[in-house]
């Protein structure tokens, strides 16, 4: 059951692919034309003139960063609880925070602030006012 060293070799077009036994170890050789991948083992080659140019495409982002489901006032999240059916079949669900956003006047700073925060956070901004509930939840008004 030895190894046999022979390459198979597929061309298409102006690209071959060579099939290399696993054991023998290859270089990348980009100045000879071609590149050989170390994963598979397969010899792509090429001319030396198409692997100089480069395509550049400007950098987008495939997902837009969303925002978390934690109030930065009372530190609330969302809670794991079961869905219990008629049959009494347990499946895990999740029970988020009531967020709200809310524009409130901040008078420390004599302008309103745009806040997503709980409706308990609500309250308690309600009776202690904004500037004591953001600086003992330890919020910075002045980013928003």
């Amino acid at each position: 059951m030895a190894a046999s060293a022979t390459a198979v070799t597929v061309s298409f077009g102006c690209t071959s692919f060579s099939k290399r036994p696993p054991s023998l170890k290859t270089r990348a050789f980009t100045e000879l034309g071609f590149v050989t991948s170390q994963l598979s083992g397969i010899k792509i080659s090429c001319d030396p003139s198409v692997l100089e140019t480069t395509l550049s495409a400007p950098f987008k982002p495939a997902l837009q960063p969303v925002a978390r489901r934690i109030c930065p006032f009372t530190g609330k999240k969302a809670n794991r609880a079961n869905k219990v059916s008629f049959s009494n079949h347990k499946t895990k669900r999740l029970q988020f925070v009531n967020l709200q956003y809310k524009r409130l006047w901040w008078e420390a700073g004599k302008r309103f602030v745009k806040l997503r925060l709980s409706t308990k956070a609500l309250r308690t901004i309600e009776k202690n006012g904004l500037d004591a509930v953001a600086k003992k939840a330890g919020v910075d008004l002045r980013k928003k």
